[in-house]
C-alpha cells in the first residue's frame, strides 16, 4: 500500500514537471515566433542642430559685425543651437580671450561646434608647407582650448590666379605652378596632413577637409586625401555651396565621411555667385546616410546679415525638421 502510494506520488510529480517543461517550451517558442513576425520599431528621426558661422556676419568686410562675442549674442537671440568660429575673424587669441568666448557661448546656451581656419599645403616650397603645418597644429591647440571638436581645413590653391575674385570668376579652376602637376600636389598635401594627425588626436579635434578649391574642388580629390590617411582625425567638412555644377550627387559621395556640414544661403544675391540649392533634397540625402551632426550656416549674400541670417535659419529649420 505504501509502495503503491509512493509510486503514485512519484508518477504525479514527474507528470507535473513534464507539463511545466512543455508549457515553458511552448511559451518560449510562441515568444520567438512573435518576435520574428513583429516589425522592428522605427527609430525616431533626430533633427539636426543648426549653428551659424561668425563669417556669416563679418564676411571679411562688415567691420561693425566683426566682434565674436556680439556674434554669439546674436546667434542666441536668433535661435541657433551653436556657433562656428572663423579664426581670421578673431582679433586676439590669448587664453583670456579664448576663455571669455567659451564662457559667453555657455551662458547663452550655445555650443562652440566648429572652427574654420585658413591654411594650404599646395606648394613646392618645403618651408612654406612647414609654416602651414605649424599653423594648423597651433589652430588645433586653439580649438582644444575653446572646447571645439572639429576644425575646417583645406588643401590650399596653386595661387596661379591673380586673386580670389579671379579664382571665383574661373569657377575655382586654376592651372598648377609651371613644372608641377596635381600628382605632386597630392603628395605634399597628404604628407602635410599626416604631420598634423598626432596633435589632432591629442587634442581630440577632428580635422574636416572641405570640398573647396585646389585639390578639394571635386569629391574624388577630397576622398583621395582622406582615404590615403585613413584616420578618424581627418574626415570631411561638406560645404553645400562649393560644387558649382551637379552638386547633389557630388555631395552624396562625401556624406558617409562627413563630420560637419556647412550650408550656404545667398539672400540679396551672392557675393561671388548664387546657387539655388534644394535643401529638402539635401536633408533627405543626409538622413539616408544617418548624418546626425551639426549644420553650420555660412551666409554668403549681399543682404544685411542681421536680416538674412534669421531668414536662413527659418529655411533650414523647415527643410531639416
Amino acid at each position: 500500500m505504501i509502495t503503491n502510494r509512493r509510486g503514485f506520488l512519484t508518477q504525479a510529480a514527474a507528470a507535473v514537471a513534464l507539463a511545466s517543461t512543455s508549457s515553458h517550451s511552448v511559451a518560449t517558442q510562441s515568444r520567438h515566433q512573435g518576435a520574428t513576425s513583429e516589425k522592428p520599431e522605427k527609430r525616431p528621426i533626430r533633427v539636426n542642430r543648426i549653428a551659424v558661422s561668425t563669417y556669416s556676419f563679418w564676411q571679411f568686410k562688415n567691420a561693425e559685425l566683426r566682434d565674436i562675442e556680439k556674434n554669439i549674442d546674436w546667434a542666441a537671440d536668433m535661435g541657433f543651437d551653436g556657433v562656428e568660429l572663423l579664426h581670421r575673424q578673431m582679433e586676439k587669441e590669448d587664453n583670456g580671450t579664448l576663455q571669455r568666448i567659451k564662457r559667453r557661448a555657455f551662458l547663452q546656451g550655445l555650443d562652440l561646434c566648429g572652427f574654420s581656419i585658413h591654411q594650404g599645403f599646395l606648394t613646392p616650397d618645403k618651408d612654406e608647407r612647414k609654416k602651414n603645418v605649424e599653423h594648423t597644429i597651433h589652430c588645433l591647440e586653439l580649438a582644444y582650448l575653446l572646447g571645439i571638436p572639429t576644425m575646417r581645413v583645406n588643401t590650399g590653391t596653386w595661387k596661379t590666379s591673380k586673386d580670389f575674385d579671379e579664382l571665383m570668376k574661373n569657377r575655382g579652376i586654376e592651372p598648377p605652378i609651371k613644372g608641377y602637376t596635381d600628382e605632386d600636389g597630392f603628395k605634399w598635401v597628404i604628407d602635410s596632413f599626416e604631420q598634423c594627425l598626432k596633435t589632432a588626436e591629442k587634442c581630440g579635434v577632428t580635422m574636416g577637409l572641405e570640398n573647396h578649391w585646389g585639390l578639394g574642388r571635386t569629391p574624388e580629390g577630397v576622398l583621395r586625401i582622406v582615404d590615403a590617411l585613413d584616420s578618424p582625425w581627418l574626415r570631411i567638412t561638406m560645404d553645400t555651396g562649393n560644387f558649382l555644377e551637379d552638386p547633389y550627387d557630388r555631395l552624396e559621395k562625401l556624406a558617409s565621411k562627413t563630420a560637419l556640414v556647412q550650408v550656404k544661403t545667398y539672400y540679396g544675391g551672392g557675393l561671388w555667385y548664387s546657387l539655388d540649392l534644394d535643401y529638402d533634397r539635401i536633408a533627405k540625402m543626409l538622413r539616408k546616410h544617418n548624418y546626425r551632426g551639426y549644420l553650420s550656416l555660412e551666409f554668403e549674400g549681399k543682404e544685411d546679415p542681421l536680416k538674412a541670417v534669421p531668414k536662413s535659419l527659418a529655411l533650414l529649420r523647415k527643410a531639416f525638421a
